[in-house]
């Protein structure tokens, strides 16, 4: 399957009509060698370098251990939500509800923390309301067939104004400095965040899961065409449903992070991340019409985003600009695969002998 490509696979060499030695027999063609080079998150992981190696050559105090750390810390909360959200845009839906989620996740807790519960309690039972959250998204998307844009649009709003229901205007501050300084540690010095390690490890399981199991092909399929996945027996809607469950689980999760982090809970914590989680995702190469993607392409992305807004800052770029970086990232991870694959298959086509007019929806998502 070629789900994560934006290139035509590599041709056989066809034999010489004198039915003679092929040319250049013995040797794997130009475009096979040069295939895993032309692949979108290929292309996401070297932008990534180069972006790297400009800022630490340029960009005063970038290649500093505390601004390293800095910058992973800003980017666990987008990897921790774009972890899910792969998936559920691979089977082609979407999850807007997420900063929402995480803004009201963070609210309780520290609404609970305020009425005298141990955070030990207040953690499990949080990630529980997210899963419920998440659940109410699955529920109208999959029982009603309700567009999830615009069910998780709905929730977007509902999440947040629940979120100033319970806790206000208010700032809770007062959180253990246990749990604070472990939302901050680090390991191996001062440049690896403790919570980076963990968020690395998660992936690795939700990256096992996507790429190595049937049930991660089995996203891929429903993404490319959710009719025939249903006609062969896959249970299309309840897969879906329990997507949903794990982006809002894992959203309260970041919601915890988030929280203790800065040592606050508060109603608009993490208002206007959904942006950024959705740009890192597709930056990755996650296409947005479902059916393709690759979850190192997604971490890539996170990473690329995060290095170019923490280069800005660092540099003195205003807060309106770096927005503008993000949308314009975010239309061009659309327009650009797309664009590329439309090509391919315009080119096809005419190789065919067919008219343009002619492609059908699977061509257009290949």
């Amino acid at each position: 399957m070629a789900h994560d490509s934006l290139y035509a696979q590599p041709q056989a060499p066809q034999p010489s009509p004198a039915g003679g030695p092929r040319a250049g027999a013995g040797k794997a063609p130009v475009p096979a060698r040069l295939a895993p080079l032309l692949r979108w998150d290929s292309a996401v992981v070297v932008a990534l370098l180069l972006v790297v190696l400009g800022s630490a050559l340029l960009v005063d105090g970038f290649a500093a251990s505390q601004n390293i750390r800095f910058l992973l810390l800003d980017a666990v909360a987008i990897a921790l939500i774009a972890l899910p959200m792969t998936l559920v845009i691979v089977t082609g839906e979407i999850d807007l509800s997420v900063a929402s989620t995480l803004g009201l996740c963070s609210a309780v807790m520290g609404h609970l923390w305020m009425e005298g519960l141990a955070l030990e309690l207040i953690v499990p039972l949080v990630v529980l309301l997210g899963a419920v959250l998440g659940a109410v998204n699955g529920l109208f998307v999959t029982a009603f067939g309700l567009p999830s844009l615009a069910v998780t649009i709905g929730t977007l709003a509902a999440y947040r104004g629940l979120a100033f229901v319970v806790l206000g205007d208010e700032a809770v501050a007062d959180f253990p400095f246990d749990w604070t300084d472990a939302a901050t540690g680090t390991v191996l010095g001062d440049v690896l965040p403790t919570v980076a390690v963990l968020t690395l490890v998660l992936a690795v399981g939700f990256g096992v899961v996507l790429h190595r199991t049937p049930f991660g092909r089995s996203l891929y399929a429903i993404g490319n065409n959710a009719e025939a996945a249903r006609f062969t027996g896959l249970p299309v809607a309840r897969r879906k449903f329990w997507l949903f469950v794990a982006s809002g689980a894992v959203a309260a999760l970041a919601g915890v992070y988030w929280t203790l982090r800065y040592a606050s809970a508060r109603a608009d914590n993490g208002e206007g991340l959904e942006l950024a989680v959705v740009a890192a995702v597709l930056l990755g190469g996650v296409s947005i019409f479902g059916g393709r993607g690759t979850l190192p392409g997604v971490l890539a992305g996170v990473l690329l985003l995060g290095t170019l807004r923490n280069a800005l800052q660092l540099a003195d770029v205003q807060a309106q600009t770096l927005d503008i970086v993000t949308g314009s990232l975010l239309i061009a991870s659309v327009v650009v695969p797309n664009a590329v694959t439309m090509t391919r298959a315009r080119l096809r086509a005419r190789r065919a002998g067919a008219r343009p007019n002619d492609l059908s929806l699977n061509d257009r998502k290949e």
